[in-house]
């Protein structure tokens, strides 16, 4: 078969495809690192990360925490796309709600941080484990609808919403269901989109995109703790001919929080609470100028680039927290977590079955393996929900029983990890090696995320 021809059977085989990261992002080379190694002191005896050598794969992540500005593109989206939808847009919302306290005046927090021009440029915080996940989500549908309408390939359309009786025509694009063949958007005239948005050499060989034609990218998600810890540590500055020359408590070289350059000496590197009482410093010559959080940009980055790796706000991690998860995971991209999915396709049919908001369904994996043919007809007719397979795996190797959750623990399959340290924090969590858990449908005013994408193809940075 020739490749690349549509006359020809249409098999695309490009060779030539640079990877390159998603907006925002920088890329990370991956390696071998110590995690845990970093921590050199156990302040609450938890004993819960371990010194363990792993290897980590090259990745994408976000130079810098998303912001307020990120997050009211996000809501104006919403509001724009399924202006009907109270319930969207209200699980959407931060919850400014964090910043009372009954014994502080933070009321104004409440009205002004996540709106105000002044804070546009802050980390958005409020926001639960949950709600940072359905941000990756859609980052993913909007950076590659973004790509596919500057290439001429999509026009633009209406979205798609019910409201009681209520349907719009057309659909919010979706990445999963435009590369299944389903995308229908509606042009703004109200007309089918026209023919411009397929590709192909001649007009009638056009045709939708396909992951093979290398122009969608991978999808955003939440970083996993170990490769948040890499990134953090940043030791690709320490690094001479493949040795790590020293290693390194902070996202920084030495054992202090405090900037040793002319100009700068005694400045703290990082927006933290550095004693009982003082969240800033002095007025008239303020340490690190953050009474709160500060600007997403603030400080020096770390060696791979990344801003505020340590301090101004924790970070959500992918993973589920347990206490002695260093003795279980892989050596190779450890992650605690998984619940495998699939996505459903509907009944006796190759097209995949979609929401009310046009994204598909997920249901419980059927199987750890590819099914036999006979195997997948006989569950396409069964309860799409019933399942054999054990799918969720956040407890793998693991002795905890939920029911004792509240009574003898705090810890179950909701826990997430969050990472780095706070505004709020002294420290001693500034260290990426420190680990924290809150339930994935909490939050506070000291809590935000920043995105990561997987690095496909060739990991390596250097032609050898």
């Amino acid at each position: 078969m020739k490749y690349n021809d549509p006359y020809n059977g249409g098999l695309q085989i490009n060779r030539k495809i640079q990877e390159a990261p998603g907006p925002g992002l920088v890329a990370i080379e991956g390696g071998t690192f110590v995690m845990g190694g970093s921590l050199n002191e156990d302040l609450g005896y938890t004993h819960d990360n371990l010194k363990r050598r792993v290897t980590i794969a090259s990745f994408y992540i976000d130079e810098t925490e998303v912001s307020n500005a990120d997050w009211l593109e996000y809501l104006t989206w919403i509001s724009n796309n399924f202006p009907q939808d109270a319930r969207l847009y209200y699980e959407a919302l931060p919850d400014s709600l964090v910043w009372r306290n009954p014994l502080s005046y933070n009321e104004p927090y409440v009205n002004l941080y996540l709106r105000h021009p002044s804070f546009q440029d802050y980390p958005v915080v409020g926001v639960t484990w949950e709600q940072a996940n359905a941000y990756c989500l859609w980052r993913t549908d909007r950076v590659n609808e973004h790509i596919l309408r500057q290439r001429g390939i999509l026009a633009d359309y209406k979205s798609v919403y019910e409201q009681g009786s209520e349907t719009r025509t057309g659909q919010a694009f979706n990445t999963d269901i435009y590369l299944d063949g389903q995308f229908q958007g509606e042009g703004i005239d109200g007309k089918k989109m026209p023919k411009d948005n397929r590709i192909g050499a001649e007009k009638d060989a056009k045709r939708i995109v396909r992951m093979e034609d290398g122009i969608l990218k991978q999808p955003y998600r939440l970083p996993t703790e170990a490769e948040w810890e890499y990134a953090a540590l940043g030791l690709i500055g320490n690094t001479y001919d493949g040795n790590i020359e020293t290693a390194r408590t902070y996202p920084w070289n030495g054992l202090g929080v405090r900037d040793a350059s002319r100009g700068n000496q005694g400045r703290m590197l990082a927006n933290f609470k550095i004693t009982s009482g003082n969240n800033m410093g002095v007025a008239g010559d303020l340490n690190d100028g953050g009474d709160i959080t500060v600007p997403v940009k603030s400080y020096l980055p770390n060696d791979f680039g990344l801003y505020n790796m340590a301090g101004n706000v924790n970070e959500w991690v992918a993973d589920v927290y347990r206490e002695l998860s260093y003795e279980d995971f892989e050596d190779f991209n450890p992650f605690r977590g998984h619940v495998f999915t699939n996505k459903l396709h509907e009944r006796g049919k190759l097209s995949l079955a979609k929401d009310k908001y046009g994204r598909p369904i997920q249901v419980p994996a059927k199987a750890p393996r590819k099914q036999s043919w006979e195997e997948l007809q006989a569950s396409t007719v069964a309860d799409p929900n019933a399942t054999t397979y054990d799918y969720d795996v956040r407890g793998f190797k693991d002795e905890a029983q939920g029911e004792l959750y509240g009574k003898a623990t705090l810890v179950n399959d909701k826990s997430r990890v969050y990472k780095g340290g706070s505004w709020n924090d002294r420290a001693y969590w500034l260290n990426p090696a420190t680990r924290r858990f809150m339930q994935q449908d909490e939050s506070n005013a000291m809590t935000g995320f920043r995105c990561a994408m997987t690095m496909v193809g060739n990991n390596t940075f250097v032609n050898r």
